[in-house]
């Protein structure tokens, strides 16, 4: 099992970035993923969710309209679209896969465990 995420850079306030995750070792179609990040001297957080059996998104609400997940079953990979970047988003973003099916926001933000997690990518948001 495997989960490498990338994409993350140094953009601008209002500007955009897409993270990947790319998963291997299991099929991404049976598993919920999400994103979670860590800013500099905070725990980590969770971001947004995806459920498996009927795709289900989540987000905290300091992302809502902001941030999209998705993922594509087919290059077996998940995505999190970042636009309207604010310099409070500045973290290290990490990937993670559950085996839950979950069903509510409270599933996404602890209350369900994540069993694997990617290597973090950075982003930073700074004029």
């Amino acid at each position: 099992v495997q989960l490498q995420a990338f994409g993350g850079g140094l953009v601008q306030p209002g500007g955009s970035l897409r993270l990947s995750c790319a998963a291997s070792g299991f099929r991404l179609g049976v598993y919920s993923v999400g994103w979670f990040r860590q800013a500099p001297g905070k725990e980590r957080e969770a971001v947004s969710c995806l459920s498996y059996r009927d795709r289900r998104t989540f987000y905290r609400d300091s992302v809502k309209g902001r941030f999209t997940i998705s993922r594509d079953i087919d290059k077996s990979t998940f995505y999190l679209q970042m636009d309207n970047l604010k310099p409070e988003d500045t973290a290290v973003y990490y990937c993670a896969r559950s085996g839950y099916y979950l069903t509510s926001s409270g599933d996404c933000f602890g209350g369900r465990p994540f069993e694997s997690w990617g290597q973090g990518t950075l982003v930073t948001v700074s004029s």
